[in-house]
């Protein structure tokens, strides 16, 4: 930007560097060049005449340097004074970055605009480069956050395979917990009967021929049955959206329960009684409820002596039912029944302390009560019984049948 209050000095300054291909804004006083600067405000250099009408030069240059935008516009003040030490400081602190007299050297000019238009183009490419930088940073930035998302990402899912494959071992734990008690009763009834007809076949009656083998064909068919449902169910076990529980007749469910386990209580000369009342139903799993009374009756049956009695009962408990297996066995001290639900696959539900099953069937009942929202406890004392206590939860609509 030329700036000079007389037409000829301005023309002069052009015709001196028009050759070098700059481009000029002029202005003939403070005020004009102040108007250019806010409309237009990348400018490599401004030459401002000192001595102007109305506004000077020191004034237009501290007017223009109160602006944030046009501090970084180099000035070189031209002046026809002589340079007096107190003018040249006044220059300087005002902004002056040098000084140019009258009349102007045309060399000297083109030489100081020449350094100061390259000390622009320099500026320009560096603030070029700067945001070339800054852009990269940018894109950096976004990388590695898009890399720490992806990595967040893969780690969950690595996280959720492992919580499902956790989930599948846990399955096939159950699987075979139930495969073990729920089969294995009436497999050794289907034993027992079995032997005692290949045993002494010749002495059989046709009436004791038809007998055992009524028990081993019906037996058969429950076992198949219930290995059958056993592998349904284990499948369904995989989808947790497939636990939907239905209304079951609790005395029939017992009873059933309780048929498959006669040869083994029968063998001990052993008592079942079911005393469930017959107007209760509950909303329950309908293996899963098998496997709970299963358990618990098969427990009961192993710890009780000889000649002793295990009963079922039960009694609505609120929204709940509440079932009650007693027994009259060994029972168990304190002790042991403290760390049954304290330890994992290590203790039976009945027992002494010299008495202990595997121990999948407590974690496997405990499990399946937990998954109706019921709860288990047992009472027991030794040389009395134990009873096993859990809740189920009830059939409203059918429970008054």
């Amino acid at each position: 930007m030329l700036v000079d209050d007389r037409e000829d000095n301005l023309l002069s300054m052009e015709l001196v560097l028009e050759k070098e291909g700059y481009s000029f804004s002029k202005a003939t006083s403070g005020k004009d060049a102040l108007k250019i600067l806010l409309k237009e405000q990348d400018f490599s250099l401004i030459l401002l005449d000192v001595k102007m009408p109305i506004m000077d030069g020191y004034e237009t240059a501290a007017i223009i340097y109160e602006r944030e935008k046009l501090r970084n516009i180099p000035i070189i003040f031209i002046t026809g004074q002589d340079y007096e030490d107190s003018s040249v400081f006044k220059g300087y602190q005002y902004g002056a970055v040098d000084y140019i007299r009258k009349p102007v050297n045309p060399q000297i000019l083109r030489s100081k605009v020449a350094v100061f238009s390259e000390l622009f183009k320099k500026n320009q490419l560096l603030k070029l480069q700067e945001e070339r930088l800054r852009s990269i940073n940018e894109e950096l930035l976004h990388l590695n956050q898009d890399l720490e998302e992806r990595v967040k990402q893969r780690t969950l899912e690595l996280e959720k395979a492992n919580a499902e494959l956790k989930e599948l071992n846990i399955s096939k734990d159950k699987f075979l917990s139930v495969i073990s008690h729920d089969l294995r009763n009436p497999l050794t009834a289907l034993l027992v009967s079995s032997e005692k007809l290949y045993a002494g076949a010749e002495n059989h009656t046709p009436k004791n021929i038809t007998t055992l083998s009524t028990i081993i064909h019906s037996t058969s068919k429950k076992i198949l049955q219930q290995l059958n449902e056993l592998v349904d169910w284990a499948k369904k076990q995989q989808d947790k959206t497939n636990f939907k529980p239905e209304s079951i007749h609790l005395f029939n469910r017992m009873n059933e329960s309780l048929e498959l386990l006669n040869d083994n209580a029968f063998q001990k000369q052993i008592n079942l009684q079911n005393l469930v009342p017959k107007n209760i139903y509950v909303s329950a799993d309908s293996q899963m409820l098998r496997s709970i009374l299963q358990n618990v009756v098969t427990n009961a049956i192993k710890y009780t002596s000889h000649g002793g009695c295990v009963k079922v009962t039960a009694q609505p408990l609120q929204s709940m039912i509440e079932v009650c297996v007693e027994d009259s066995g060994v029972g168990m001290s304190p002790e042991t029944r403290d760390k049954l639900f304290a330890t994992s696959f290590s203790s039976s539900i009945s027992g002494t302390d010299n008495e202990k099953g595997s121990g999948l069937g407590l974690l496997l009942v405990k499990d399946f009560v937990a998954q109706h929202g019921g709860s288990i406890h047992i009472e027991s004392s030794i040389g009395v019984g134990t009873t096993v206590k859990f809740t189920i939860p009830g059939n409203e609509i059918e429970e008054t049948r």
